[in-house]
């Protein structure tokens, strides 16, 4: 990686809510600015109105006419719209949520063309339209607490049909994956949690023959476990991330479980995105009363996301060769796997020899018959 700061791209959110309050007051410490690049994706403008109207003197910003423009040291503010929008602090309308899908498509834009690295999304309304098709994992995490959702934003008549081997197994992929490369995790362990709140017909035609689709793999995934015996014991605080079926399902473990607001994010997507787990709180939004700390944290996060990634992808873009030629196989899973407990009787070499084969005057030491099984797992 070049020795440069990473540039962070964050979208204003709707334009009535806590969004610039957040990031004002997230870039009052000038020590952010020797973190990250940031650019801001709004309307310098309504950015103005929300100084005016906070008092905030401190956090002054640069308006630049591109992302490729922004400089390091100053906090860059990129407008993403010329029309007049009407700043009704506190008040959800049309025209602020309009100004956030502007400010996101622009982001989405220029994050194709490389112009950044990074992508933060302040708060705005959850979307209406649910991700039935959706191929990445929502995950919502603070610290060592991490829960991934199958499913997200669906009715709950719909969820169950939702549930689905394919789609289980296929979430479960992507969440291993993301804890080993996005939160450097060697080897996760993950909770997959039941679906119902007793066993039922759900959990052993579906999730439980996922879990062992994932264990296939070579994925330490457990379960299914109903969400109150996961919670009211200290199997918790065991595993590296949670797999939950639904949206309340996870977001009730996640309260119970953590103590700030958290960070969101999609794993799955070539590109680091991460949002506060913040609605745009219209209730609070100018009195300066808005908490900045989910923000912050999904500022670090994204930042430690990038470079973890970078860690994790550079030894894999140029393996060491093999040493050494494998009797029955080159492959490299092959060479580090090792038997299940219940498959290491079932070669014919460990039958017992008949009676007539065996030696009566003379038993086996133990050390020969675990020097037999060495050489059996190294087979």
């Amino acid at each position: 990686m070049e020795d440069r700061k990473i540039r962070v791209a964050i979208t204003q959110g709707d334009t009535n809510g806590i969004g610039y309050e957040t990031i004002l007051k997230a870039f009052e410490d000038p020590m952010m600015l020797d973190l990250c690049t940031p650019i801001i994706y709004g309307n310098p403008k309504i950015a103005a109105a929300h100084r005016r109207a906070l008092g905030i003197a401190d956090t002054p910003f640069t308006v630049i006419g591109s992302a490729a423009e922004a400089s390091d040291g100053r906090l860059n503010l990129l407008s993403t719209s010329a029309d007049e929008v009407n700043v009704e602090i506190g008040v959800p309308t049309e025209a602020s949520a309009e100004a956030a899908r502007k400010a996101m498509q622009c982001a989405k834009e220029d994050l194709r063309q490389g112009l950044f690295d990074v992508l933060v999304q302040a708060p705005v309304m959850g979307s209406k339209v649910p991700d039935r098709e959706d191929k990445s994992l929502l995950v919502l995490f603070e610290d060592d607490i991490r829960i991934g959702f199958v499913t997200s934003r669906l009715p709950i008549k719909e969820v169950a049909e939702s549930i689905t081997l394919d789609n289980v197994t296929a979430k479960g992929r992507i969440f291993a994956r993301s804890l080993r490369r996005d939160f450097r995790v060697n080897n996760p362990r993950i909770a997959v949690l039941a679906l119902n709140p007793q066993l039922g017909a759900e959990e052993e035609t579906v999730i439980r023959p996922a879990v062992e689709a994932l264990e296939q793999e070579g994925i330490q995934a457990f379960g299914p476990i109903t969400a109150e015996a996961f919670l009211d014991s200290d199997m918790r605080y065991s595993f590296d991330g949670v797999l939950a079926m639904y949206d309340d399902q996870g977001h009730a473990a996640f309260r119970s479980m953590t103590t700030q607001c958290g960070v969101k994010m999609k794993a799955g997507f070539p590109f680091v995105s991460t949002s506060p787990n913040q609605t745009p709180s219209f209730d609070i939004a100018g009195k300066g009363v808005a908490d900045a700390t989910s923000l912050l944290h999904a500022i670090y996060a994204a930042v430690d996301i990038f470079r973890n990634r970078i860690d994790y992808d550079e030894p894999l873009a140029n393996p060491l060769p093999k040493l050494y030629h494998e009797k029955r196989e080159d492959g490299d899973k092959a060479r580090f796997a090792m038997p299940r407990p219940k498959d290491m009787f079932k070669r014919e070499d460990r039958k017992p020899k008949p009676a007539t084969e065996q030696t009566v005057d003379k038993e086996p030491t133990v050390a020969a018959g675990q020097s037999a099984d060495m050489a059996q797992g190294a087979e």
